[in-house]
């Protein structure tokens, strides 16, 4: 979808083309930081000098000439600032028109066709099914969630998928953990001690004297039926629950092992069978069938990529937690052992999260049953705050949420102002008594209606930069400003009554729906009243 920052883009290239040099990179063009610099900044000149061989201020002023030509009555001036940036002003018919383009585009303004779209499998919590959800989970849910909505927005196609270790010692471990309490005894050395294990014993009958396989078979599934129920409600949903356990009973795992064998990538050595994935940059080679026939983790990975590739996605994304951050280099060159190519598989290492009550933090250990879950998080702030909190810092930085900030109803809790402006823009539609009309008005656009139109005309970039760079914390970044930029036009420029009533009915329905589509890919609420 063509937008008029995208255009205004291809002018600029258009100009550089029409002196007869290729820039040496993209020419950049960039919101001035600074009033009173433009509308908009390009160091295209200063791309062109060395291919020129002439000074880029000289460059810059007939740039500005080309794109005079290129713009017509679009460009209303400019200027050339220090060593060669050439800083545009353009006319209110512009804006105007950008306004209009927008609005055109409806519910669909905002989305793009890349290049390279892609079938893309996101893989998010698939946390082990010993234990409720917890607030490390959460942020994994909130991000992976926003990050399938970001790479749809931008084009691309995305099935969402957990994956469930249901398979090994720890599914074990939880099995005798609810039985033991099922016959009152205590827990076993490592077991889980959480108040869910009671439970867990009190919805399975007959727990006390069950086979054990089973018994944690049928903890595993109410343990999964309560994690989807949390992540539900946290409006974070899968395509795909797949079970480790499945990737063994279905022969996959060895499946694997022969197509690995086909490629020359194993070998035994002391009743093991061993990945030479030194061959592809590891520092040792891993076993993944030990002496004893017992399959490793590793193993389990494997055959679970292999069947994601057997599946058909172009690209597959992992988000995975702090703890994993070591597993990363074996499990890309396991992956390139299957056939699979560097840029097929990305892996998304989550940084840890805390919550601040008062001066201290609170500790989580699924084994001890000290740990805030998702549902405890949702109770205290709610979905839009918990969301929002999770999702507004980038992935690799550490966060602490400050549960009494997101809590309040005022301009200093972030989520809460962002909704406020789409609600007060919404207000003004319904008290408008003209109808929507992007023409431009008589009077020329006061600064902040300009300055508002300039920022719902970032959107699209904003989407397609957050999908390509994994990067949802950006879409807050950008709703912020978004909010803080009408709040001025609000300000500054009356509605209802005033001779460009219809031109401002149609701002504030492109800031409305801007804003509940950047809150859309959050996944928190764009209300109409508050």
């Amino acid at each position: 979808m063509s937008d008029a920052l995208s255009d205004l883009r291809a002018s600029v290239d258009r100009a550089a083309a029409a002196l007869g040099g290729t820039p040496k990179a993209p020419p950049a063009l960039e919101r001035p930081k600074q009033a009173g610099h433009g509308d908009y900044a390009t160091n295209a000149a200063m791309l062109l000098t060395k291919a020129l061989g002439r000074p880029p201020r000289d460059v810059a002023a007939d740039l500005a000439a080309a794109l005079q030509e290129d713009l017509g009555d679009g460009l209303a001036g400019f200027e050339v600032a220090g060593p060669g940036f050439l800083n545009l002003t353009l006319s209110d018919a512009w804006h105007a028109g950008a306004l209009a383009g927008a609005l055109e585009a409806g519910e669909a303004w905002g989305r793009s066709t890349p290049a390279r779209a892609r079938w893309v499998n996101v893989e998010f919590v698939s946390a082990n099914p010993t234990g409720p959800v917890h607030i490390g989970g959460a942020r994994n849910a909130a991000y992976g969630d926003a990050l399938a909505r970001a790479l749809e927005l931008a084009g691309h196609r995305v099935h969402r998928e957990f994956y469930v270790n249901d398979y090994g010692s720890q599914i074990q471990l939880l099995g005798r953990s609810v039985q033991a309490r099922a016959r009152g005894e205590e827990i076993p050395e490592g077991g889980y001690l959480g108040g869910y294990i009671t439970d867990l014993a009190g919805q399975i009958p007959g727990a006390a004297a069950m086979e054990l396989d089973e018994l944690a078979q049928r903890a595993v599934a109410l343990m999964v039926d309560a994690a989807r129920a949390s992540l539900e409600r946290f409006r974070v949903t899968f395509d795909t629950w797949f079970s480790e356990k499945a990737l063994h009973d279905e022969q996959k795992v060895e499946r694997a092992f022969e197509l690995l064998a086909q490629q020359g990538r194993t070998f035994e050595q002391d009743g093991a069978l061993w990945l030479r994935t030194t061959e592809l940059g590891d520092d040792k080679d891993r076993v993944i069938e030990r002496a004893s026939g017992e399959h490793t983790y590793f193993a389990s990975d494997i055959a679970y990529h292999q069947d994601k590739r057997e599946r058909g996605f172009d690209l597959l994304i992992d988000v995975w937690g702090a703890d994993h951050h070591g597993y990363v280099p074996r499990m890309h060159v396991g992956f390139q052992a299957l056939g699979g190519a560097p840029d097929e598989l990305e892996l998304v290492i989550m940084q840890l999260v805390s919550l601040r009550e008062g001066e201290k933090k609170v500790s989580m250990s699924k084994r001890a049953g000290e740990f805030v879950t998702l549902d405890d998080l949702v109770d205290d702030i709610g979905v839009d705050a918990a969301r929002w909190y999770l999702l507004q810092r980038s992935h690799d930085t550490t966060i602490e949420l400050d549960l009494e900030l997101a809590k309040q109803q005022s301009s200093e809790n972030p989520v809460y102002y962002v909704q406020y402006a789409h609600a007060r823009m919404a207000a003004i539609l319904r008290e408008a008594t003209a109808a929507a009309d992007p023409t431009p008005p008589a009077e020329p656009l006061h600064p902040s209606e300009r300055a508002l139109v300039r920022s719902l005309l970032a959107w699209p970039a904003e989407v397609a930069e957050a999908a390509e760079r994994r990067a949802p914390h950006r879409i807050a970044t950008y709703a912020l400003d978004l909010a803080q930029t009408s709040a001025a036009f609000y300000r500054d420029c009356k509605v209802r009554g005033e001779p460009s009533e219809a031109f401002r009915v149609a701002v504030c329905r492109a800031t409305q729906q801007t804003l509940a589509s950047a809150l859309g890919v959050l996944g928190v609420s764009a209300p109409d009243e508050m």
